[in-house]
């Protein structure tokens, strides 16, 4: 299945990531020249293309005619919503999704026909709402704003933080981890929750400490 996902950033990196574990093929489209360089690194340079995917030059070029999937998960709505427009009626893509940053947004990608849309802000809410108590939502409240990111890691035997319990880590500020599946189930996360290898790491980060943790999290295989 070849696959089309705009946009860089972690969302962006880390699905590319699973995709390719499942044999697909996939191609990451990346505007920033610095960011793409360092996605190529991590993906492989066949996997990243550099240039703007809500162009029409680059979307021929990367071969939106024969994608059997376009994701867009780029921070802006407006960028998400064109390319997904210009994937169904220009291309006749199969299969479009959007990430939608502010669910105010979701009816418009209805409107034209994008039913397939994942807003991060109402999954997280819901997530913490059945979880967590109500005063721990508070640091969720820039995350339609681009301020905020959710990061989930999966921890090795290598992982520092592996084998030590939440109250114990150094998390970098305003840092909450929030979530953890382990053997398929949700686990409750209080400073006591002692993290193992194989878990699966869901945490609200400040986007500016999103690579720190990420690195403290799951650190860079050698």
């Amino acid at each position: 299945m070849y696959i089309i996902l705009i946009g860089g950033g972690n969302v962006g990196m880390n699905l590319a990531k699973r995709l390719q574990q499942r044999d697909h093929e996939v191609l990451l489209l990346e505007k920033d020249p610095r960011q793409a360089q360092r996605l190529a690194s991590f993906l492989g340079d066949e996997s990243v293309y550099l240039g703007d995917g809500c162009e029409t030059s680059v979307q021929k070029a990367v071969g939106f005619g024969r994608a059997d999937v376009v994701v867009a998960v780029t921070g802006e709505d407006e960028d998400n919503l064109v390319v997904c427009q210009m994937a169904k009626v220009m291309w006749n893509v199969k299969r479009v999704l959007a990430r939608v940053n502010d669910p105010s947004h979701e009816e418009i990608f209805r409107q034209i026909g994008i039913d397939d849309t994942v807003s991060a802000t109402g999954i997280i809410f819901n997530l913490i709402e059945q979880q967590i108590a109500s005063d721990t939502l508070i640091p969720l409240g820039a995350i339609a704003k681009g301020n905020v990111e959710i990061v989930e890691a999966f921890l090795s035997s290598r992982s520092p933080v592996a084998g030590k319990k939440v109250r114990d880590i150094s998390l970098p500020p305003q840092t909450n981890i929030i979530w953890v599946n382990r053997s398929g189930e949700g686990v409750l996360v209080s400073g006591d929750t002692e993290l193992r290898d194989g878990d699966e790491v869901v945490a609200v980060v400040p986007t500016s400490q999103a690579e720190a943790l990420r690195d403290l999290l799951e650190p860079t295989k050698v």
